[in-house]
């Protein structure tokens, strides 16, 4: 670097600049003059070294301190402003380093162990009843998943041993290769990001830490859950490896197809058949509930089919809070397909005494027809 390059002229930034300026102007210049949006170019490349060794030195306070006292003496070696010397690369680090704090980690990552992996979150699917769903259940599930290995206590190591610190990253997990002019770093090839290398596996999960075994679990379906319904259980998914924490296990709950009973959320539909002398005479049906209880349903006469009546309060639970939804029955009149001599007799007694107003909307629609004839032949 050319000492007679001043620093800040560099940057393009007043020697006054805050932190916050000189950040944003190296981040425009480091941009600008990045050698991989100029290939080839020995200029920029020369330019792009000296903007980083400017912003390594201005951004420290103790070096900006130094360098706005004694200049680039300050960094040469026996300078008054800095024993351990700028130009020789005792504090600078390097490239990585610098775009690790500016850019986070876009030109190259920071150092450190990586972390041990959660373990994986696993899906379970479940069917149960109408009834399960209203009353709610307790029940028993097993599952084969990983878990941690009893004998190692998931470390992965032969019971009595330890890992050891990997010897080629020296237990930072990563490891740093020179590409030219840049610094890459990169999970470590021996220990594969962990900084610990096991000497002696486990015979039992042979240096995993985990084994798949089956696992009995309790499970709490509460009252008023509906199809769909997730339940998860913490920390009963897959271990993960090497003691690391377990992930979570979920419950997606089926509701069996009823014989009776179809729901609609807090809804119960369902559709009844009444005889034509109930439809017509009025009357009351009985309806048996799903909470254990026989409902009476008031039939008013001249009921027609599709009608639907409600019985407040009869329906399913609202799931983890107050209140119940409504029974809806939906009214079907059949028609008889088997009567009797007698009743057949009875019949045409009633017909022969019908005036049409007994059903209005059968003479209402009759009345249209001839119109719409009469009309077509006029």
């Amino acid at each position: 670097m050319s000492a007679e390059i001043d620093f800040y002229e560099l940057l393009e930034v007043e020697r006054t600049a805050d932190e916050k300026v000189l950040k944003s102007a190296y981040r425009k210049l480091a941009m600008k003059f990045h050698p991989d949006k100029n290939p080839g170019c020995a200029d920029s490349e020369a330019k792009f070294k000296q903007i980083n060794e400017a912003y390594a030195c201005l951004s420290d306070p103790q070096k900006r301190a130094a360098y706005d006292r004694y200049g680039h003496a300050a960094f040469q070696q026996g300078g008054g402003g800095n024993p351990g010397g700028f130009g020789g690369g005792g504090d600078f680090g390097d490239i990585g380093d610098i775009f690790e704090t500016i850019f986070g980690g876009a030109f190259g990552g920071g150092g450190g162990r990586q972390q041990a992996r959660r373990g994986a979150d696993l899906r379970y699917d479940m069917e149960i009843t109408l009834e399960d769903a209203f009353h709610g259940k307790d029940t028993e599930i097993e599952v084969e998943v990983s878990q941690k290995c009893d004998p190692c206590g998931g470390s992965g190591a032969t019971p009595g041993t330890s890992a050891r610190r990997c010897n080629l990253c020296k237990g930072h997990g990563k490891v740093r290769a020179q590409q030219g002019f840049f610094m890459v770093e990169r999970a470590c090839p021996t220990c594969h990001g962990r900084g610990e290398v096991i000497e002696s596996p486990c015979k039992h999960c042979r240096g995993e830490g985990r084994v798949d075994a089956e696992q009995r679990l309790q499970v709490n379906i509460p009252a008023g859950v509906d199809n769909g319904t997730r339940i998860r259980l913490s920390g009963k998914g897959e271990a993960g490896p090497f003691g690391a924490p377990a992930g979570d296990l979920y419950l997606f709950l089926h509701i069996k197809r009823h014989n009776v009973f179809e729901r609609e959320g807090t809804t119960l539909l369902t559709r009844c058949p009444i005889s034509f002398t109930t439809a017509s005479l009025g009357g009351e049906i009985e309806i048996p509930g799903m909470d254990g209880n026989v409902h009476m349903i008031d039939i008013p006469a001249g009921i027609q089919s599709g009608k639907q009546l409600r019985k407040r309060g009869a329906g399913m639970p609202v799931l983890q809070g107050r209140g119940i939804g409504d029974l809806v029955v939906e009214i079907h009149v059949e028609t008889p397909t088997k009567l009797s001599a007698r009743q057949k007799e009875l019949l045409r007694e009633f017909q022969a005494t019908e005036t049409g107003d007994e059903s209005p909307q059968s003479k209402g629609f009759f009345d249209r027809i001839k119109d719409a004839w009469t009309d077509l032949t006029e």
